[in-house]
Parts: C-alpha cells; sequence; structure tokens
C-alpha cells in the first residue's frame, strides 16, 4: 500500500521514466490515479478489458477501442481494495509472437544495458514488472506467452491451470489455449493475487465449476509430501541450450537431490509432437476468432470502397497475424482438415492422456483414469533454452527459427496443466535464467509451493 499522496506521485514518476527507456506501457492511468494513496500497483496486459483504460491488443484493427466493461479477473482487483491498475501494458500483436516486438513500439528487456527482447507476448508485463513499476501485472499465456517473457526478465511467471481464472473479458487469440497468468517479481505477491482471482465465474463457459475445485481441494489432502518426486521428460528437446540455461538447469537438479528429493526420468512419448500440434491448432483457432474483425461491427474500418473487407484486415492487422490467419485458414481448409487439423487434435488428445498418467495426483478431469501410485509430483524443465536475445538476433530469425522459443512451454499450454517459470541464478553472469515447473491440473498449489521451496535452495542469487 502506498499510503501517502507523495509515494503516489514518485510511482508515476517512476513509471513515466521506465516507459522512456523500455517502453512497457501501451496505456497509463490518469494523473488522479496517483493524487491519493493507492494500494499495490498492477499492471493489466491490452487484451485484457477495462472499463476506464483502452484495450487495443497492440494493433491498428482496434487501434482506441474503448471497452464499456471490465474484465472479471480486473473487477475482482477492483474490487478487493488489494491493488490499483496503474496502465496496460504492450503486448504482440493479439498475443501473436514471442518477443513483444509485434507492437507499435518495441518493449525492450530492463535487465540488459543493450537493446534485447523481453519476450512475449506478454512482454510489457514483465517489463512493468521487472522495472520496478509494479510487483504484480496480469497476463495471458497461450504457448508460453507469460512464462517466457519470465524467463527472460528474472520474474516469476504463472500459467494456472485451464479455467481457474476466468477468460471473460479476455480478447481471444486461441480459446482452448488462452489462460490468465500472473507475472510478479514476488512469490507472496503473486500468491496474493491468484487466491484473488481464483474463482468460479458463470460468465466464462470453460470456468472450473465449484464441485471440480472442491474435488481438488479433498484430492490435496491426501496427496500431501514433504518430499517431491520429480520427473524429466526423456524426449526434453535441448538442442542449443545455452551455458548459462545449462548450468543452471544442473543446480537445480543438484539442488533438489541434495534436500531429499527424488529426481527421475520419465516418458512421455507424444511430447516430440508438441509444437507442430500448437502450430496447427493455435492459428486455425485465431483464424475463426479474428474472423470479427471486418470493419463493419467495431475496429478499424479501410477508408476504401472497393474490396473493403479485404483492405480493412490488410491494414488493421500485422504482417504476424496475418501471416497466421493464412496458416490457420489452410489448416481449416478441405484438403488439410483431415490430414492437419483432426490429426492434430487427437495428438493433443492424446499427448493430455500421457501427461495425466505421470502424475500421481489425479486428473480430475478424466474420472476413468487412475493415476499410479508411482507417479511424479511434478515436472521440471528450463523454461527456454537462452537467454534474452537482442532485437536484431530476433528479428533475423525465421518463422520456424521464432517458433521454436515456445517448444519447452507449449505442451503444458496444450494440456491445460499449471506451470512456472522461476528466476534461478547461476554463477555465469548476472542474469537469471528461468526454470519450468509442472503439475498435474488443478493442482496448482502444489506448483506455488514448489516454486517456493525451489527459490530458498537458489544459494547463488
Amino acid at each position: 500500500m502506498l499510503k501517502s499522496e507523495a509515494a503516489g506521485k514518485s510511482l508515476l514518476q517512476r513509471i513515466t521514466a521506465a516507459q522512456k527507456r523500455w517502453s512497457p506501457f501501451a496505456s497509463i492511468a490518469p494523473s488522479s490515479v496517483f493524487d491519493s494513496p493507492i494500494a499495490t500497483p498492477c499492471a493489466i496486459k491490452d487484451n485484457i478489458t477495462t472499463a476506464d483504460l483502452p484495450t487495443q491488443c497492440s494493433s491498428k484493427m482496434l487501434e482506441g477501442y474503448q471497452s464499456p466493461f471490465d474484465a472479471t479477473v480486473v473487477s475482482l482487483l477492483r474490487s478487493s481494495g488489494d491493488f490499483t491498475i496503474v496502465g496496460k501494458t504492450y503486448m504482440d500483436e493479439f498475443g501473436m509472437g514471442s518477443g513483444t516486438t509485434h507492437t507499435p513500439v518495441s518493449v525492450l528487456n530492463p535487465l540488459y544495458t543493450d537493446k534485447r527482447i523481453v519476450g512475449g507476448s506478454s512482454g510489457g508485463s514483465a517489463a512493468a514488472v521487472a522495472s520496478g513499476c509494479v510487483p504484480l501485472a496480469l497476463g495471458t499465456d497461450t504457448g508460453g506467452s507469460v512464462r517466457l517473457p519470465a524467463a527472460y526478465t528474472g520474474t516469476y511467471g504463472f500459467k494456472p491451470s485451464y479455467g481457474r481464472l476466468s477468460r471473460w473479458g479476455v480478447i481471444a487469440y486461441a480459446q482452448s489455449l488462452d489462460t490468465v497468468g500472473i507475472i510478479s517479481n514476488d512469490l507472496e505477491v503473486l500468491n496474493k493475487g491468484f487466491r484473488l482471482l481464483d474463482k468460479y465465474d458463470e460468465k466464462d463457459p470453460t470456468s472450473i465449476s465449484v464441485e471440480l475445485r472442491n474435488k481438488i481441494e479433498d484430492l490435496k489432502d491426501d496427496n500431501n509430501s514433504d518430499l517431491l518426486r520429480v520427473g524429466i521428460p526423456e524426449q526434453l528437446l535441448l538442442d542449443g541450450i545455452s551455458p548459462e540455461v545449462s548450468e543452471g538447469w544442473a543446480q537445480v537438479l543438484e539442488s533438489l537431490m541434495k534436500n531429499g528429493h527424488e529426481v527421475i526420468p520419465i516418458s512421455i512419448p507424444t511430447l516430440r509432437h508438441a509444437l507442430p500440434i500448437y502450430y496447427t491448432l493455435a492459428p486455425a483457432e485465431a483464424a475463426s476468432n479474428l474472423a470479427r474483425y471486418d470493419g463493419i461491427r467495431y475496429g478499424h474500418r479501410s477508408d476504401s470502397d472497393k474490396n473493403h473487407y479485404a483492405k480493412t484486415r490488410s491494414e488493421g492487422f500485422g504482417s504476424e497475424v496475418q501471416n497466421r490467419i493464412i496458416l490457420g485458414n489452410y489448416n481449416l481448409n478441405a484438403d488439410s482438415y483431415k490430414n492437419h487439423f483432426l490429426k492434430a487434435k487427437q495428438l493433443r488428445q492424446q499427448l493430455n492422456d500421457d501427461f495425466s498418467q505421470t502424475f500421481r495426483f489425479p486428473d480430475v478431469r478424466q474420472s476413468h483414469t487412475k493415476s499410479p501410485k508411482d507417479g511424479v509430483d511434478l515436472i521440471i524443465t528450463p523454461t527456454s533454452l537462452t537467454t534474452a536475445p537482442t532485437i536484431e538476433e530476433f528479428k533475423s530469425q525465421s518463422p520456424a527459427e521464432s517458433y521454436l522459443n515456445d517448444a519447452l512451454t507449449v505442451p503444458s499450454s496444450l494440456t491445460g496443466i499449471p506451470s512456472i517459470s522461476i528466476p534461478w541464478k547461476t554463477s555465469i553472469g548476472a542474469i537469471p535464467v528461468g526454470i519450468q515447473l509442472i503439475g498435474q491440473f488443478g493442482n496448482d498449489t502444489q506448483v506455488l509451493d514448489a516454486a517456493k521451496m525451489l527459490s530458498t535452495m537458489n544459494v547463488t542469487k
């Protein structure tokens, strides 16, 4: 809580200075918000609707759009009295990208003196936290969009189980994957935010029911253990891992074993298919969701009377969004639907089954399956293979190379299970690397508890 008027004005000065250096904010709350004592400051990704600030998705298509309502997660933050929204943050356009470079301005990484990417697509939220403007920011995670920026900025990035936090009022990219997530530099603040937002919402058809939430709570009491069984997938692709990430990864595993936790290899056969599954299904859903932006109902409208629909969309959408719409429509056309889209859906279900049968905690979505007694509590991987590249290096990557940035994060998005990226300080350089903890569906609190426990082991911090 910033109790004095002076503290509020000091925060505004800090935000203004950060905006000049790193450009995290798409819009900043009016100065009147800072003129009186405010609660814990927080920021909101620009695809989550707010009634008092524009929601533009970093796109010309929604430039100047003002929502008439707050998203459910925004309403919960406001009504709690514990948080004050101080701005909306830049993102890759409509959530499509992993660098927050598909924006009106590129967001820079506050941890570096040279111009490096902040990760995406929730890069503005990560930069707002990493620059010290706010201790908590909301993002959305479709294939790693909260966890990758967290890994690149030395912050915590949590993607809850699909359906735990309401999606009502979130502008869709891929609705079967989109998940509201939290970025913070403090696990206690992150936990506070999660507990506040972790509620059933009747307005969201994908919200986990009260009955299922109660079942998860009951099962937690039967599955508590101080010592963890942690799995490392044999199919994990670590080609091209940097020395910093490699050292951090080795240190984490060594620390776990030194503290009595069991680390074992596990097999998830369909893991190697995760990236192609994602880039088949997500663009297809995006093509469908973005079809509504036609220049007639709302959004950008072309001045041209000839080919109005095509002109509006060509002018309103950036190149990456257009590429993914084209890819999505290709995957949905008659020739590709059976060979690509339906096959990807089948493989996604198999991937979900493979993960479900790996954990000791049961998957409450699948009443017909029983979890093995020798299953693992958590899965652990690096969040990314490298630390943040320079903007020049990132922009020189081919589309296929840039999609590989999501290789370690898309599996838990496809399966809807909770995962968190935590910062791990190594002896190589001053920048932490991201380590990812993954848990069973609904077992979000164990993931958060393990993140706290593991963070205390990082003695080189």
